[in-house]
């Protein structure tokens, strides 16, 4: 499959810059795959397409202020990271990075970041290194020192708000470096909702990185090597994933991270997501057969991503670029601060 075939216009005013006062304000595009119909509605009217025995599953990953502004300790040029995984323990200090620098980063070279010393492990290719930092409390030196690394599209820097809004209510997990931007439309009331329903909830996590903001460099897709990302599935969220599959209900992810979290856990398992952490290099491009899913509650995608790829994989590419134009048409608010879908 060529990379162009998953190509759409998209009028750059669409692409959201700032998050809506409220959360669930946003609105819902719903696709049925079986018969290609849409409807328009208000986010928080999500409950109406959910019934009794379903079950959500978000990602409760936290975002980290990964973005890194420093200099090189020998020239004083100056240097940016983004951490995309940690080597280890999440808490840990050494950290693999997506880095730029007027001049090459090479292995060896000491970083400051405002006090915080780094030295460069490893250059692994593509703009990635191995970076270990000098900080016994590596979690209070980047709350210190880093920034909320909003995604290249939000042509501003990040706020005093963005810590809060570029962030999920159920956030939990430290460690990621972008947001499950999918779970942003949830409120506490709405969940509670949910809840009420008897609509079960469940909580993966997959540690997003920086990475997945990568464009496909290729253009035959099948090409293309999906970036690493680390993710852990508990006993709660298997065992509710059983429960849902023996009553005949509905596993619903919130945002690909969650789905792609569930289809990697799949494996070696015939029943059910297994439990326990592991990475996950899951590229879902059509002619995946999902094995975890039966619909998906996502954002809009950027053109030609792997995210667009994947819930093409889920619709079809026709009906979900057709669902686009629709989108555009109606002035959809785009990207990660933008509206959401469900695909049924």
């Amino acid at each position: 499959m060529k990379l162009e075939d998953f190509d759409y216009a998209l009028p750059e005013e669409l692409i959201a810059q700032e998050p809506l006062a409220e959360r669930d304000a946003s609105r819902l595009l719903v696709l049925r795959r079986s018969d290609g119909r849409i409807e328009h509605r208000a986010f928080r009217e999500v409950t109406e397409y959910l019934r009794e025995g379903d079950l959500l599953v978000l990602n409760d990953a936290k975002v980290i202020p990964a973005r890194l502004l420093g200099r090189k300790v020998d020239t004083g040029g100056k240097v940016e990271l983004v951490l995309t995984m940690p080597l280890g323990d999440p808490q840990g200090a050494s950290w693999r990075c997506i880095g730029q620098a007027s001049k090459a980063i090479r292995p060896g070279m000491r970083l400051d970041f405002e006090g915080l010393g780094a030295e460069v492990l490893a250059a692994l290719g593509d703009g990635s290194y191995d970076v270990r930092f000098d900080a016994q409390d590596f979690g209070r030196e980047l709350e210190r020192v880093g920034r909320i690394p909003l995604p290249p599209y939000i042509k501003r820097e990040p706020g005093a708000a963005d810590r809060d809004r570029y962030q999920t209510v159920f956030a939990a997990r430290p460690g990621a470096a972008a947001a499950p931007t999918a779970g942003f439309h949830f409120t506490d009331a709405l969940l509670a909702k949910v809840r009420t329903m008897g609509v079960e909830i469940a909580r993966v996590t997959l540690y997003v990185g920086a990475g997945t903001f990568l464009p496909i460099r290729v253009q035959e897709i099948e090409q293309h090597h999906m970036h690493a990302e680390r993710y852990e599935v508990g006993a709660e969220a298997a065992q509710a994933f059983a429960r849902t599959r023996a009553r005949g209900g509905r596993v619903i992810p919130v945002g690909t991270t969650a789905l792609r979290t569930l289809e990697s856990s799949f494996a070696g398992a015939c029943a059910g997501p297994a439990v326990g952490s592991g990475v996950s290099e899951l590229f879902i491009y059509p002619g995946y057969t999902f094995r975890a899913a039966d619909a998906l509650l996502t954002n809009f995608h950027l053109p030609g991503s792997t995210l667009l790829l994947l819930v093409c994989a889920l619709a079809g590419r026709e009906r979900m670029l057709g669902a686009y134009r629709e989108a555009v048409e109606r002035r959809y608010r785009f990207f990660s601060y933008g509206d959401a879908m469900l695909i049924l």
